[in-house]
């Protein structure tokens, strides 16, 4: 490949929404932003980059299939939740599996750890090198591309790379879903695993103060970290509105309309359906039917839930040991981030850490969907996650007859029927950022050679090799690079 090619993935430095509604329109996309968004946001745009600048520049690999058995259970055990689920044999591992080429944000992360941690897959630069034309010392000019949305491989090994060749660099945007989730080659899977799970960490200090908070949350013993969606933005973009009074359905329903495509919901059917979040009382009624009691400690990760203290008073009787990141914070800094960003950090790396982790609502939610993917390939740690539509009829039900007689039983049959952090095979919707099995994991003792483990002197083999190959000097800098910087 020409010595001057350039690819220039410029990231967006402003955090979006952590539950930014990305099904909607691009334009109405744009408009809701939410202060959350820097955590899965940023995974998803950053492994995008990395993963697009390889895919111009290597050939693809042999698909590798995979197969688990599932495992029936006739009761919960709450004890054994507090432990990490069954592995089955299985470790985390985006390392490189077969012949995998090497090509060559400042915000919260970590980012001489970024740049340092994948090395081996791309060369990254923090400016756009400049060329000697016409001699003279000139800036390239990136040329704008748009990505179609979930693109395949296809297009960047075609259009783009041919834009890239054309004008030096290129600048990919916008960036959300524009790489297909589900591709073939697993070794681009791992990729983004290696971003995801490796190379993305967030800045000392931040990582600091979220050990700091969880030990003092675990010097206690076990605890349960809940990210509690009941929020203006969320409830809005579901179209739940009858529970709230008149005065907070206009304010709702003023919010769907100024940020979300026109679409006509109802709510009794939205709800039957499980597209509704869960309320507090509802998640505090799950807990309490699966066997915990109110000692249970809690970690809520939540924005301002809408509605205030009557939706919190039912959960708060059941479970009132509850925390959040300004109650256990012994710095106060979080306090003093007005922009939020270093809470939502912290609630992203507390949520990570605990012992079980439950999301309300992890339809849209970028952040619980990276939680839930990350804890999984972390050692494959307990996540409860309610079945939404299987769990509406017996709410419903229990609403209409006013008594709960074999509620807590249908609850409990109910919740026997999810996966409580395993690995599983995904099935579509399921997203690859959610359950990233069996592509980012190994086996030691496999049946299947395409699942064995590589060998742990890996990145060894892959420093030598760089080496030998000349990697890291002025001239592998300008062949292949992506630049991170801000708007």
């Amino acid at each position: 490949m020409n010595k001057m090619l350039y690819s220039l993935i410029q990231t967006i430095s402003k955090f979006r929404s952590d539950d930014s509604i990305s099904r909607d329109s691009n334009r109405l996309a744009h408009r809701h932003q939410l202060k959350q968004s820097g955590v899965k946001g940023m995974f998803g745009r950053l492994s995008f980059a990395v993963v697009v600048l390889v895919i111009c520049t290597v050939s693809l690999l042999s698909t590798v299939k995979s197969t688990t058995k599932s495992v029936s259970r006739s009761e919960i055990d709450v004890d054994t939740l507090w432990g990490t689920a069954a592995s089955g044999g299985w470790r985390p591992s985006s390392a490189p599996r077969s012949d995998w080429p090497r090509t060559g944000f400042h915000g919260v992360y970590d980012v001489e750890h970024f740049i340092k941690s994948l090395r081996y897959d791309v060369q990254i630069v923090e400016s756009i090198p400049e060329i000697w034309k016409n001699g003279k010392t000139k800036k390239i000019k990136a040329f704008q591309m748009r990505p179609p949305r979930d693109a395949p491989i296809s297009w960047y090994t075609t259009d783009a790379l041919n834009k890239m060749k054309e004008h030096g660099a290129i600048y990919l945007t916008p960036f959300s879903h524009r790489l297909a989730e589900e591709i073939d080659n697993p070794e681009y899977q791992r990729l983004r695993c290696r971003v995801n799970y490796h190379a993305l960490r967030f800045k000392p200090h931040i990582m600091e103060l979220s050990n700091s908070i969880v030990n003092r949350l675990r010097a206690q013993g076990h605890f349960m970290a809940i990210h509690l969606r009941f929020e203006m933005d969320m409830l809005a973009f579901a179209g739940c509105f009858d529970i709230f009074t008149p005065e907070e359905q206009k304010i709702l329903k003023k919010y769907r309309e100024e940020n979300f495509a026109p679409k006509k919901l109802i709510y009794s059917e939205r709800r039957a359906i499980g597209k509704c979040p869960l309320t507090p009382e509802e998640v505090g009624l799950i807990l309490r039917s699966m066997g915990f009691d109110n000692s249970t400690r809690i970690y809520l990760a939540a924005g301002k839930l809408f509605g205030g203290e009557r939706f919190m008073k039912p959960f708060r009787s059941l479970f009132p040991r509850l925390e959040n990141h300004n109650t256990v914070d012994p710095t106060g800094e979080i306090a003093k981030n007005t922009r939020g960003l270093v809470g939502s950090a912290v609630d992203y790396m507390v949520c990570l850490l605990a012992d079980i982790f439950m999301p309300t609502y992890d339809g849209p939610s970028n952040f619980a969907n990276n939680l839930l993917g990350h804890r999984l390939y972390y050692g494959f740690r307990t996540n409860i996650q309610p079945d939404r539509k299987a769990l509406a009829p017996i709410f419903i039900e229990r609403e209409k007859k006013g008594h709960t007689a074999g509620f807590e039983e249908a609850v409990r049959r109910a919740m026997l029927n999810t996966n409580f952090g395993g690995p599983h095979k995904r099935v579509s919707p399921e997203s690859f950022y959610t359950n990233s099995w069996p592509e980012c994991f190994c086996q030691m003792s496999a049946a299947n050679p395409a699942d064995k483990c590589p060998p742990n002197n890996v990145l060894e083999t892959l420093d030598s090799q760089s080496t030998a190959g000349g990697i890291g000097d002025s001239e592998s800098l300008t062949s292949n690079s992506t630049f991170v910087g801000d708007n």
